[in-house]
């Protein structure tokens, strides 16, 4: 007889569900959400556990790779159909959810999601610190704008943020009202943008320093923030069995809901991670919009000189509403990095573009 764990899992807590082959529940307990204490339950079970599976969480990184050095065989299953398969019950608690992954496991009805390296994670904290850190200056800044509104002081429209400071700060200090409620402000707008500048050079740093990274940037429109976010999103290359799947792991591909005569194709999913998709888009756009005239990624005008991937991107320009097109481009753009990584192969524009 098997024996399959399913565990509910909370900041500080996880409910423990141990269910047999047939679907009859064996074992239930609270217990806090710490390796050490889920290890030891499950080792004072009299069976040995088939496997332990738990859904994609704040914790999942934690858990999954504490009880893989303990033993078990861990999964993590996919929030999203989760989500749906426990709304069928009656009644929601940590306790009925529990039993819910524990049956959702037995039965094998889920898809495992790909727990990231330590290196990955640490590349996306940099991305992520650094987005955060522009986001705050920009608030900042726009707090400023909506103050001085209220005075009669309308900023340009278009100033840029190493030089917000040095155009704001002099029209403060002739108002002694002013000075003294928003210099802080721009005190503190200066400290965030300084620290933004030195996360932004960190990131320069790593991408510069990685030979996957300086591949990827190659092609026209990719930088640094794309390439890092695109590789710390895919981790390991050899999990995707095409690399055409690597579009709809973003949510770059249309959705489709198909039932007897009705068959609809819908917008994107937008599944997948939000920012790789950003970047993604934003590398499409410049692809696009940015790069020389002379290229033929551009203009897609010869057909046999650039890869399949990336045809039609102007073409779809002159038929379809512009953000189709960088969405399609987008998409092609994930595939190439794939193929690129996947072949340690670099872009040759030589090949692709006119000249340099």
């Amino acid at each position: 007889m098997e024996y399959y764990a399913g565990l509910d899992v909370s900041l500080r807590s996880c409910a423990l569900c141990i269910v047999d082959g047939k679907g009859t529940v064996l074992f239930e307990r609270e217990l806090p959400c710490e390796v050490g204490d889920i290890a030891e339950c499950l080792l004072e079970f009299p069976h040995p556990i088939e496997r332990v599976g738990f859904e994609a969480g704040s914790m999942s990184q934690h858990l999954f790779f504490g009880l893989t050095a303990e033993g078990f065989d861990v999964v993590c299953m996919e929030a999203r159909q989760v989500s749906a398969a426990l709304s069928a019950m009656r009644n929601k608690t940590d306790k009925t959810d529990a039993r819910g992954i524990a049956q959702i496991l037995r039965t094998g009805w889920f898809s495992p999601v790909h727990m990231k390296s330590r290196e990955a994670h640490g590349l996306r904290a940099l991305l992520s610190t650094r987005k955060a850190l522009l986001k705050k200056t920009m608030d900042l800044a726009n707090e400023v704008r909506g103050l001085l509104k209220i005075f009669g002081i309308r900023l340009p429209q278009t100033v840029k943020h190493g030089s917000f400071d040095g155009v704001v700060r002099p029209m403060i200090e002739i108002d002694d009202v002013l000075a003294h409620a928003l210099v802080p402000l721009l005190d503190a707008r200066v400290v965030l943008y300084q620290h933004y500048l030195e996360l932004d050079r960190r990131v320069k740093r790593a991408a510069s320093h990685d030979d996957v990274c300086m591949k990827l940037m190659t092609i026209p429109g990719v930088g640094p923030i794309a390439a890092l976010s695109f590789k710390s999103a895919v981790d390991d290359p050899t999990r995707f069995k095409s690399s055409r799947t690597v579009g709809a792991y973003f949510g770059l591909t249309p959705r489709r809901y198909q039932s007897g005569e009705h068959d609809n194709p819908g917008r994107i999913s937008k599944a997948g991670d939000r920012d790789v998709r950003a970047v993604l888009y934003a590398a499409a756009n410049a692809l696009l919009m940015r790069t020389m005239a002379s290229s033929q990624i551009k203009s897609c005008t010869a057909r046999q000189a650039m890869p399949a991937s990336l045809r039609g991107g102007m073409r779809l320009m002159r038929t379809k509403v512009r953000r189709r097109a960088v969405v399609a481009v987008a998409r092609k753009l994930a595939i190439l990095m794939h193929r690129m990584w996947i072949d340690g192969s670099e872009f040759r524009q030589d090949q692709v573009g006119g000249m340099a």
